[in-house]
């Protein structure tokens, strides 16, 4: 086996935002050397990688001169370039997950028409080249209102995605390849966390329930473990796994899901990173995703995906009319409430909704966690200075 540990070997990161400084804390843990290359020069990874870059994540000659720098390369965020990818795997150096993998999941359409032509449910969909087109297709009767738009590429943190049910929500959407997804009423929006490692070990996390902002179209709280009944975590943790086996993937993989009136599972999509939904964790887990995502793809055992306790993160994003240099009001009110852990993560700058840290909160007793997050929500406050 690689000596990863106090040695030589190199991991690399693409993307330095929150997602990679918080796996650097298991890289610092571990005493593994990591580079990192991010555009800001302002990015949370710079201050505990070993070496830090800025440089564009979808540049072919910076994402390939940076990767020929490492044994291993990993990213953060799906907006890398591919085609820089598959070079350096041609040249040897391992990525993990596959370009194979991240081209199948970059482009939402082609994720979609993934999960078809596997068996993979999913909510019946079409797929536009333009907004003109999606609007044609309203206007000769093949689509109708409401339906859930999607941009095939670009969007996060609730961005590139919206329900339209009027004309004037078609207003605001932005041009490009898109596509219309039926509004699938649902009870539940479920996550589950699968890891699986290059020699085929695979876990998964235990089902989460996600709790959305109404117009931010965010995550606002994340409660592990999902209040549902025990036979629909089972499905969709079965579920989960066969994503994972169908797309091939090695390291982490989030699967978001919806849980239909009738108890059926529908995929919505997957991000094959550590993911928001996956924080709750990093206090909650006796493997926190993190540390999981290096096991995976470094190829060693994978640790317990069980939950020591019943755990809650809050999402804390940018105060609405904020923008600007940031301020966290209130901390010092939160941290006197028990199980109470806040992950600020290093951005200096706020904007309406933009994500800014999470808390996390854990107790034995799940409502009782779940009363505490809604009393950091109502206290902790993002605004500008």
């Amino acid at each position: 086996m690689i000596n990863y540990f106090s040695s030589e070997f190199k991991l690399g990161i693409l993307g330095g935002g929150q997602l990679g400084k918080m796996l650097l804390y298991e890289t610092r843990k571990f005493d593994i050397q990591t580079f990192v290359l991010d555009p800001s020069e302002e990015a949370p990874c710079r201050i505990a990688a070993n070496y830090f870059q800025q440089g564009e994540l979808m540049d072919f000659d910076t994402v390939l001169n940076f990767g020929r720098k490492v044994d291993l390369l990993t990213f953060e965020i799906e907006g890398v370039n591919i085609e820089a990818l598959k070079q350096l795997e041609k040249e040897g150096i391992k990525v993990y997950p596959s370009s194979q993998t991240l081209e199948k999941i970059q482009d939402k359409s082609v994720q979609k028409k993934f999960y078809t032509s596997n068996n993979i449910p999913t909510a019946p969909y079409q797929v536009f080249d333009s907004r003109e087109g999606m609007v044609k297709a309203l206007e000769e009767g093949n689509l109708k209102m409401p339906f859930v738009w999607k941009s095939t590429t670009g969007g996060y943190d609730g961005r590139g995605v919206m329900v339209v049910r009027t004309g004037d929500d078609l207003e605001q959407i932005t041009p490009g390849a898109c596509i219309a997804e039926d509004l699938v009423p649902f009870k539940n929006e479920l996550a589950v966390i699968v890891a699986r490692s290059p020699s085929g070990e695979i876990k998964t996390f235990p089902v989460v329930e996600m709790e959305f902002h109404p117009t931010a179209n965010q995550v606002e709280y994340v409660v592990c473990p999902a209040r549902i009944e025990e036979s629909v975590a089972e499905k969709a943790r079965e579920i989960a796994k066969n994503v994972s086996e169908a797309f091939q993937h090695h390291g982490l993989l989030a699967v978001e899901m919806f849980q239909t009136k009738d108890d059926e599972i529908l995929v919505n999509e997957v991000a094959p990173r550590p993911h928001n939904s996956g924080h709750y964790s990093i206090e909650a887990s006796f493997t926190n995703q993190f540390e999981q995502h290096l096991r995976a793809i470094l190829d060693l055992p994978l640790g317990s995906t069980e939950s020591k306790l019943g755990g809650i993160m809050v999402n804390l994003s940018g105060e609405e009319g904020h923008s600007g240099p940031v301020s966290y009001k209130n901390i010092d009110r939160i941290l006197k409430l028990p199980g109470v852990t806040p992950h600020i993560y290093g951005k200096q700058l706020t904007r309406p909704f933009r994500k800014m840290g999470h808390v996390t909160i854990v107790n034995q007793d799940l409502n009782e966690a779940r009363r505490i997050a809604e009393e950091v929500k109502k206290t902790i406050k993002v605004v500008s200075k």
